[in-house]
């Protein structure tokens, strides 16, 4: 970890007071730990709009889905950069609105200019551009290069029907018959 540096900062005392309810409802220790994260999350924030690696991110968006054309616009957009567009989730918030989230994944500029072609529709109400995680650099298939970014590849937990862990129980075969459980007092019938 680097060396710590203090520093001073001279406020509006109105502003200083919204600040301190900032640092409480954040659940920050101190005002330090919340202008680290500020500082941080700004920094990350310019450096993503203009950066040329490989990041993941989501944009979300809340839209009025009665809007005329605005749908078709919005799906025109994500297919038109579906090398971008990996994954999405739609939520119907009510009879108006739709939420949608965009799991985006491509330079950070590029991320930045879809996501306000994306906000800048009309009836699209919010979209908030997040920066998730640097991604892996693009990969090359069969010898070409490809525009589309894999993602890397992690082993997964086996399934629970074959788990295996060290425990102190014994585990009963999965099986598609099961044997009815007898309550107290109750006779199992059983042929022999």
């Amino acid at each position: 970890m680097s060396e710590l540096a203090r520093f001073s900062v001279s406020l509006e005392a109105d502003l200083l007071r919204a600040f301190d309810q900032y640092v409480r409802a954040g659940a920050f220790a101190t005002r330090s730990e919340a202008i680290r994260q500020l500082l941080l999350d700004s920094l990350t924030r310019k450096s993503f709009a203009t950066d040329q690696a490989p990041v993941l991110a989501t944009l979300t968006l809340v839209y009025e889905h009665h809007r005329p054309h605005l749908v078709e616009r919005l799906l025109t957009l994500q297919h038109e950069h579906c090398e971008q567009v990996i994954a999405s989730l739609h939520v119907h918030m009510d009879e108006d609105r739709c939420l949608e989230v965009l799991v985006l994944r491509g330079r950070g500029r590029d991320l930045v200019r879809l996501a306000e072609s994306l906000r800048g529709l009309k009836g699209v109400h919010r979209g908030e551009l997040t920066l998730a995680e640097t991604a892996q650099p693009p990969t090359e298939v069969a010898g070409a290069a490809s525009s589309v970014e894999q993602a890397p590849t992690h082993p997964h937990p086996p399934p629970a029907s074959t788990h295996s862990h060290p425990h102190p129980h014994p585990h009963r075969p999965h099986s598609s018959t099961r044997t009815p459980r007898v309550r107290p007092g109750e006779r199992r019938n059983s042929r022999h």
